[in-house]
Protein backbone atom coordinates (compact mmCIF):
# COMPACT_ATOMS: atom_id res chain seq x y z
CA UNK A 1 0.00 0.00 0.00
CA UNK A 2 1.12 3.75 -0.64
CA UNK A 3 0.56 6.03 1.22
CA UNK A 4 0.25 9.66 0.38
CA UNK A 5 3.33 11.83 1.41
CA UNK A 6 1.81 14.19 4.48
CA UNK A 7 3.30 17.41 4.20
CA UNK A 8 1.53 18.60 7.44
CA UNK A 9 1.09 16.12 10.51
CA UNK A 10 -0.89 18.00 13.25
CA UNK A 11 -2.45 14.55 15.07
CA UNK A 12 0.32 14.47 17.74
CA UNK A 13 -2.33 14.18 20.64
CA UNK A 14 -3.56 10.62 18.68
CA UNK A 15 0.52 9.79 18.67
CA UNK A 16 3.61 10.77 17.62
CA UNK A 17 6.38 10.07 15.07
CA UNK A 18 8.88 8.35 17.15
CA UNK A 19 12.54 9.76 17.40
CA UNK A 20 15.47 8.51 16.45
CA UNK A 21 17.06 7.87 19.40
CA UNK A 22 14.38 5.65 20.49
CA UNK A 23 14.30 4.35 17.26
CA UNK A 24 17.84 3.40 17.97
CA UNK A 25 17.10 2.43 21.77
CA UNK A 26 14.24 0.03 20.74
CA UNK A 27 16.25 -1.75 17.58
CA UNK A 28 19.41 -2.27 20.26
CA UNK A 29 17.15 -3.59 22.86
CA UNK A 30 15.52 -5.92 20.20
CA UNK A 31 18.66 -7.63 18.86
CA UNK A 32 21.20 -7.60 21.79
CA UNK A 33 18.76 -7.91 24.50
CA UNK A 34 16.20 -10.71 23.98
CA UNK A 35 16.32 -11.94 27.21
CA UNK A 36 13.70 -12.56 29.73
CA UNK A 37 14.29 -10.09 32.67
CA UNK A 38 12.78 -12.80 35.07
CA UNK A 39 15.76 -15.37 33.88
CA UNK A 40 18.77 -14.79 36.19
CA UNK A 41 21.42 -16.32 33.71
CA UNK A 42 23.38 -12.74 32.03
CA UNK A 43 21.25 -12.30 29.52
CA UNK A 44 18.50 -12.17 31.75
CA UNK A 45 19.88 -9.28 33.95
CA UNK A 46 20.75 -7.19 30.52
CA UNK A 47 17.60 -7.44 29.85
CA UNK A 48 16.20 -6.02 33.59
CA UNK A 49 18.99 -3.83 33.27
CA UNK A 50 17.06 -1.96 30.27
CA UNK A 51 14.21 -1.95 32.23
CA UNK A 52 15.43 -0.45 35.56
CA UNK A 53 17.55 1.98 33.28
CA UNK A 54 13.92 2.65 31.97
CA UNK A 55 12.03 2.78 35.00
CA UNK A 56 14.51 5.92 36.42
CA UNK A 57 14.16 7.80 33.17
CA UNK A 58 10.72 7.57 33.43
CA UNK A 59 10.79 8.15 37.22
CA UNK A 60 13.06 11.16 36.42
CA UNK A 61 10.48 12.61 34.69
CA UNK A 62 7.44 12.67 36.43
CA UNK A 63 9.54 13.55 40.22
CA UNK A 64 8.98 9.68 41.28
CA UNK A 65 11.03 7.02 42.96
CA UNK A 66 11.96 4.01 40.46
CA UNK A 67 10.44 1.83 43.03
CA UNK A 68 6.65 3.37 42.38
CA UNK A 69 6.80 2.72 38.67
CA UNK A 70 4.82 -0.01 37.13
CA UNK A 71 5.18 -1.16 33.48
CA UNK A 72 2.15 -1.51 31.24
CA UNK A 73 1.21 -1.99 27.86
CA UNK A 74 -0.50 1.21 27.09
CA UNK A 75 -2.37 4.48 28.80
CA UNK A 76 -5.92 2.71 28.35
CA UNK A 77 -4.08 -0.56 30.60
CA UNK A 78 -3.13 2.25 33.05
CA UNK A 79 -6.24 3.90 33.51
CA UNK A 80 -8.11 0.55 34.09
CA UNK A 81 -5.77 -0.79 36.53
CA UNK A 82 -5.52 2.58 38.53
CA UNK A 83 -9.70 2.44 38.82
CA UNK A 84 -10.28 -1.54 38.80
CA UNK A 85 -7.63 -1.88 40.62
CA UNK A 86 -8.00 0.87 43.64
CA UNK A 87 -12.06 0.17 43.30
CA UNK A 88 -11.20 -3.68 44.29
CA UNK A 89 -8.67 -3.00 46.96
CA UNK A 90 -11.35 -0.47 48.53
CA UNK A 91 -14.75 -2.01 48.41
CA UNK A 92 -14.28 -3.95 51.61
CA UNK A 93 -14.28 -0.91 53.32
CA UNK A 94 -17.46 0.28 52.20
CA UNK A 95 -16.10 2.51 49.47
CA UNK A 96 -17.93 1.51 46.45
CA UNK A 97 -17.82 4.78 44.58
CA UNK A 98 -16.20 6.40 41.59
CA UNK A 99 -16.01 9.98 40.52
CA UNK A 100 -14.89 11.33 37.60
CA UNK A 101 -15.84 14.03 35.08
CA UNK A 102 -17.60 14.01 31.89
CA UNK A 103 -14.38 15.16 29.56
CA UNK A 104 -12.44 12.10 30.64
CA UNK A 105 -11.00 9.63 28.05
CA UNK A 106 -12.77 6.67 27.02
CA UNK A 107 -10.10 4.41 28.61
CA UNK A 108 -11.64 6.12 32.14
CA UNK A 109 -15.39 6.98 31.09
CA UNK A 110 -16.21 3.44 29.99
CA UNK A 111 -14.51 1.84 32.64
CA UNK A 112 -16.23 3.33 35.22
CA UNK A 113 -19.20 2.66 33.33
CA UNK A 114 -18.47 -0.98 33.45
CA UNK A 115 -17.74 -1.00 37.13
CA UNK A 116 -21.59 0.82 37.50
CA UNK A 117 -22.92 -2.68 35.64
CA UNK A 118 -21.23 -4.36 38.65
CA UNK A 119 -23.26 -2.80 41.01
CA UNK A 120 -20.44 -0.26 42.30
CA UNK A 121 -21.22 3.51 41.62
CA UNK A 122 -20.95 6.49 39.48
CA UNK A 123 -20.23 10.20 40.00
CA UNK A 124 -19.74 11.78 36.49
CA UNK A 125 -18.71 15.74 37.39
CA UNK A 126 -19.76 18.44 34.92
CA UNK A 127 -17.25 21.25 33.48
CA UNK A 128 -17.43 24.41 32.66
CA UNK A 129 -17.65 26.02 29.34
CA UNK A 130 -14.34 26.33 29.09
CA UNK A 131 -14.05 22.40 30.07
CA UNK A 132 -12.68 22.74 33.14
CA UNK A 133 -13.73 20.75 36.22
CA UNK A 134 -14.33 22.64 39.48
CA UNK A 135 -13.21 22.24 43.18
CA UNK A 136 -16.60 23.36 43.99
CA UNK A 137 -17.92 20.39 41.67
CA UNK A 138 -16.16 17.70 43.32
CA UNK A 139 -16.69 19.58 47.12
CA UNK A 140 -20.55 18.26 46.52
CA UNK A 141 -20.13 15.49 45.34
CA UNK A 142 -17.56 13.30 47.74
CA UNK A 143 -18.49 11.71 50.57
CA UNK A 144 -17.01 8.61 52.53
CA UNK A 145 -18.37 6.08 50.21
CA UNK A 146 -15.71 7.14 47.47
CA UNK A 147 -13.04 5.02 46.51
CA UNK A 148 -11.09 6.94 43.85
CA UNK A 149 -11.32 10.15 41.67
CA UNK A 150 -10.35 10.21 38.42
CA UNK A 151 -9.43 13.59 36.74
CA UNK A 152 -6.98 14.04 33.80
CA UNK A 153 -4.22 16.14 33.74
CA UNK A 154 -4.71 17.83 30.66
CA UNK A 155 -7.49 16.74 27.69
CA UNK A 156 -6.93 14.99 24.74
CA UNK A 157 -9.37 16.65 22.37
CA UNK A 158 -9.20 20.18 23.44
CA UNK A 159 -6.29 20.64 25.81
CA UNK A 160 -7.34 22.33 28.72
CA UNK A 161 -5.32 21.58 32.21
CA UNK A 162 -7.23 20.62 35.42
CA UNK A 163 -6.54 21.74 38.93
CA UNK A 164 -5.64 18.73 39.67
CA UNK A 165 -3.47 19.12 42.99
CA UNK A 166 -6.67 21.24 44.68
CA UNK A 167 -8.72 18.34 43.54
CA UNK A 168 -6.25 15.96 45.21
CA UNK A 169 -6.33 17.63 48.38
CA UNK A 170 -10.42 17.67 48.56
CA UNK A 171 -10.30 13.95 47.73
CA UNK A 172 -7.47 13.35 50.49
CA UNK A 173 -9.66 15.11 52.97
CA UNK A 174 -12.73 12.59 52.49
CA UNK A 175 -10.08 9.10 52.49
CA UNK A 176 -10.35 8.86 48.54
CA UNK A 177 -7.58 7.71 46.43
CA UNK A 178 -7.09 9.88 43.33
CA UNK A 179 -5.54 9.41 40.02
CA UNK A 180 -4.91 11.70 37.05
CA UNK A 181 -4.49 10.59 33.61
CA UNK A 182 -1.12 12.43 32.38
CA UNK A 183 -1.29 10.77 28.83
CA UNK A 184 -1.79 13.99 27.28
CA UNK A 185 0.35 16.39 29.64
CA UNK A 186 3.32 14.12 30.27
CA UNK A 187 6.28 15.02 27.90
CA UNK A 188 4.57 18.38 27.36
CA UNK A 189 4.75 20.52 29.97
CA UNK A 190 6.47 19.44 33.21
CA UNK A 191 4.42 16.93 35.29
CA UNK A 192 5.74 16.20 39.06
CA UNK A 193 3.51 13.75 40.96
CA UNK A 194 4.39 15.03 44.70
CA UNK A 195 3.64 18.92 43.48
CA UNK A 196 -0.42 17.20 42.18
CA UNK A 197 -0.28 15.63 45.23
CA UNK A 198 -2.35 12.58 43.08
CA UNK A 199 -1.86 9.12 44.22
CA UNK A 200 -2.04 7.42 40.93
CA UNK A 201 -0.92 8.45 37.56
CA UNK A 202 -1.34 7.02 33.91
CA UNK A 203 1.00 7.75 30.94
CA UNK A 204 1.69 6.21 27.11
CA UNK A 205 5.53 6.44 25.82
CA UNK A 206 3.50 6.98 21.81
CA UNK A 207 2.15 10.37 22.61
CA UNK A 208 5.71 11.72 23.34
CA UNK A 209 7.87 10.42 20.74
CA UNK A 210 7.96 6.77 22.02
CA UNK A 211 6.82 3.75 20.71
CA UNK A 212 3.66 2.17 21.05
CA UNK A 213 2.75 -0.67 23.37
CA UNK A 214 4.28 0.73 26.05
CA UNK A 215 2.48 2.70 28.99
CA UNK A 216 3.26 3.28 32.83
CA UNK A 217 1.02 3.38 36.06
CA UNK A 218 2.81 5.24 39.02
CA UNK A 219 1.57 3.96 41.71
CA UNK A 220 2.24 6.08 45.11
CA UNK A 221 4.28 3.75 47.97
CA UNK A 222 1.71 2.62 50.12
CA UNK A 223 -1.11 2.83 48.35
CA UNK A 224 -3.37 -0.49 48.23
CA UNK A 225 -4.26 -2.23 44.85
CA UNK A 226 -5.72 -5.11 43.56
CA UNK A 227 -3.43 -6.25 40.43
CA UNK A 228 -6.04 -6.47 37.37
CA UNK A 229 -3.48 -8.88 35.39
CA UNK A 230 -2.44 -11.85 37.35
CA UNK A 231 -0.01 -15.00 36.95
CA UNK A 232 3.77 -14.46 38.21
CA UNK A 233 5.48 -11.89 40.27
CA UNK A 234 6.30 -9.19 37.47
CA UNK A 235 6.52 -5.76 38.56
CA UNK A 236 6.84 -6.11 42.57
CA UNK A 237 3.66 -8.54 42.09
CA UNK A 238 1.43 -5.48 40.40
CA UNK A 239 1.30 -6.52 36.71
CA UNK A 240 1.91 -10.05 35.59
CA UNK A 241 3.32 -11.00 32.25
CA UNK A 242 6.91 -11.17 31.10
CA UNK A 243 7.55 -7.07 30.13
CA UNK A 244 8.16 -6.12 26.55
CA UNK A 245 11.57 -5.17 26.69
CA UNK A 246 12.39 -3.14 23.34
CA UNK A 247 9.90 -1.20 23.74
CA UNK A 248 10.13 -0.25 27.41
CA UNK A 249 13.84 0.59 26.57
CA UNK A 250 12.38 3.15 24.34
CA UNK A 251 9.68 4.64 26.54
CA UNK A 252 12.95 5.08 29.01
CA UNK A 253 14.91 6.97 25.75
CA UNK A 254 11.87 8.98 25.17
CA UNK A 255 11.40 9.99 29.05
CA UNK A 256 14.79 10.85 28.98
CA UNK A 257 14.54 12.99 25.69
CA UNK A 258 12.00 15.13 26.73
CA UNK A 259 13.40 16.28 30.12
CA UNK A 260 16.27 17.31 28.48
CA UNK A 261 14.22 19.03 25.78
CA UNK A 262 10.93 19.98 27.64
CA UNK A 263 11.35 23.89 28.04
CA UNK A 264 12.84 24.72 24.99
CA UNK A 265 9.77 22.53 22.98
CA UNK A 266 6.84 23.58 24.80
CA UNK A 267 7.86 27.27 24.02
CA UNK A 268 8.67 26.87 20.46
CA UNK A 269 5.42 24.65 19.72
CA UNK A 270 3.58 27.01 21.91
CA UNK A 271 4.81 29.83 19.08
CA UNK A 272 3.59 27.48 16.30
CA UNK A 273 0.19 26.46 17.45
CA UNK A 274 -0.25 30.19 18.62
CA UNK A 275 0.86 30.75 14.59
CA UNK A 276 -2.00 28.81 13.34
CA UNK A 277 -4.43 29.40 15.53
CA UNK A 278 -4.23 33.25 14.81
CA UNK A 279 -3.93 32.86 10.71
CA UNK A 280 -7.13 30.71 10.95
CA UNK A 281 -9.49 32.85 13.01
CA UNK A 282 -8.12 35.55 10.56
CA UNK A 283 -8.11 33.98 7.62
CA UNK A 284 -11.19 31.79 7.73
CA UNK A 285 -14.45 33.64 8.93
CA UNK A 286 -16.81 31.94 11.24
CA UNK A 287 -14.15 30.25 13.12
CA UNK A 288 -13.72 30.13 17.15
CA UNK A 289 -11.71 28.21 19.64
CA UNK A 290 -13.02 25.53 21.82
CA UNK A 291 -11.81 25.34 25.79
CA UNK A 292 -9.60 27.59 27.63
CA UNK A 293 -7.02 29.57 25.72
CA UNK A 294 -4.87 30.49 28.61
CA UNK A 295 -4.37 27.10 30.40
CA UNK A 296 -3.70 24.18 27.92
CA UNK A 297 -1.13 21.87 26.98
CA UNK A 298 1.22 24.08 24.13
CA UNK A 299 0.66 22.40 21.35
CA UNK A 300 -3.24 21.88 20.80
CA UNK A 301 -6.38 23.76 19.52
CA UNK A 302 -9.57 22.79 18.60
CA UNK A 303 -11.37 25.46 15.84
CA UNK A 304 -15.14 25.24 15.32
CA UNK A 305 -15.48 25.64 11.52
CA UNK A 306 -19.27 27.20 11.39
CA UNK A 307 -21.39 25.61 8.39
CA UNK A 308 -18.66 22.96 7.84
CA UNK A 309 -19.20 19.07 8.65
CA UNK A 310 -15.37 18.49 10.23
CA UNK A 311 -15.22 15.00 8.90
CA UNK A 312 -15.53 16.44 5.27
CA UNK A 313 -13.12 19.26 6.20
CA UNK A 314 -10.89 16.73 7.39
CA UNK A 315 -11.19 14.34 4.56
CA UNK A 316 -10.23 17.14 2.26
CA UNK A 317 -7.15 18.65 4.22
CA UNK A 318 -5.84 15.04 3.97
CA UNK A 319 -6.25 15.44 -0.02
CA UNK A 320 -3.61 18.21 0.78
CA UNK A 321 -1.51 16.19 2.81
CA UNK A 322 -2.60 17.73 6.19
CA UNK A 323 -3.33 15.30 8.89
CA UNK A 324 -5.73 16.65 11.80
CA UNK A 325 -8.57 14.87 13.63
CA UNK A 326 -11.93 15.46 14.51
CA UNK A 327 -11.14 14.15 18.39
CA UNK A 328 -9.70 11.13 20.34
CA UNK A 329 -8.39 8.89 18.03
CA UNK A 330 -9.93 5.95 20.25
CA UNK A 331 -13.48 7.06 18.73
CA UNK A 332 -13.24 7.46 15.11
CA UNK A 333 -15.78 6.11 12.84
CA UNK A 334 -18.35 6.80 14.99
CA UNK A 335 -21.05 9.17 14.25
CA UNK A 336 -21.23 10.69 17.45
CA UNK A 337 -20.53 14.15 18.37
CA UNK A 338 -17.58 14.77 20.85
CA UNK A 339 -18.70 13.80 24.59
CA UNK A 340 -16.08 16.29 25.12
CA UNK A 341 -17.44 19.70 23.46
CA UNK A 342 -20.95 18.05 24.17
CA UNK A 343 -20.01 18.32 28.37
CA UNK A 344 -19.21 21.97 27.65
CA UNK A 345 -22.69 23.00 26.54
CA UNK A 346 -21.69 23.76 23.07
CA UNK A 347 -24.65 23.47 20.07
CA UNK A 348 -25.18 20.37 18.69
CA UNK A 349 -23.94 22.04 15.25
CA UNK A 350 -20.95 22.97 16.91
CA UNK A 351 -19.82 19.80 18.53
CA UNK A 352 -20.08 17.88 14.94
CA UNK A 353 -17.99 20.84 13.32
CA UNK A 354 -14.93 21.27 14.92
CA UNK A 355 -11.40 19.54 14.33
CA UNK A 356 -8.07 19.26 16.50
CA UNK A 357 -5.17 20.56 15.77
CA UNK A 358 -2.34 19.21 17.49
CA UNK A 359 1.49 19.96 16.94
CA UNK A 360 5.07 18.11 18.11
CA UNK A 361 8.58 17.63 17.73
CA UNK A 362 8.74 17.77 14.26
CA UNK A 363 6.03 20.64 13.76
CA UNK A 364 7.92 23.65 11.44
CA UNK A 365 6.91 27.24 10.58
CA UNK A 366 6.57 25.81 7.11
CA UNK A 367 3.85 23.14 7.83
CA UNK A 368 1.90 25.57 10.02
CA UNK A 369 1.91 28.52 6.64
CA UNK A 370 0.98 25.62 4.48
CA UNK A 371 -2.35 24.78 6.32
CA UNK A 372 -3.29 28.37 6.74
CA UNK A 373 -2.38 28.87 2.88
CA UNK A 374 -4.97 25.84 2.10
CA UNK A 375 -7.40 25.83 4.60
CA UNK A 376 -9.47 29.40 3.61
CA UNK A 377 -10.06 27.37 -0.06
CA UNK A 378 -10.93 24.30 1.09
CA UNK A 379 -13.72 25.88 3.85
CA UNK A 380 -15.02 28.14 1.02
CA UNK A 381 -15.68 25.09 -1.23
CA UNK A 382 -17.51 23.25 1.92
CA UNK A 383 -19.44 26.32 2.74
CA UNK A 384 -20.03 26.45 -1.19
CA UNK A 385 -22.69 23.46 -1.13
CA UNK A 386 -25.03 25.29 1.49
CA UNK A 387 -26.52 28.43 1.32
CA UNK A 388 -27.08 29.80 4.99
CA UNK A 389 -24.37 33.28 5.62
CA UNK A 390 -21.42 32.92 7.84
CA UNK A 391 -21.45 34.80 11.00
CA UNK A 392 -18.73 36.87 10.97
Amino acid sequence: MIFRTVSGYFDHNATTPVAPDVVEAVTRALSETYGNASSVHAYGQRAKAALDDARGAVAALIGAEPAEVVFTGSGTESDNFAIRGSIEALAARGRRRVITTAIEHEAVLNTARHLEKRGFQLTVLPVTADGVATVEGLRSAIGSDVAIVSVMHANNEIGTIQPVAALAAIAHEHGALIHTDAVQSVGKIPVDVRALGVDLLSLSAHKFNGPKGAGVLWIKRGTRMQPTVTGGKHERNRRAGTENVAAIAGLGAAAALAAGKMAVEAGRVSALRDRLEAGILREVPGTQVNGARDSRVPNTTNISFERVEAESLLIALDLEGVAVSTGSACSSGTLEPSHVLKAMGLSPHRTQNSLRFSLGMFSTQEEVDRVIEVLPRLVEKLRGLTRRPVTA
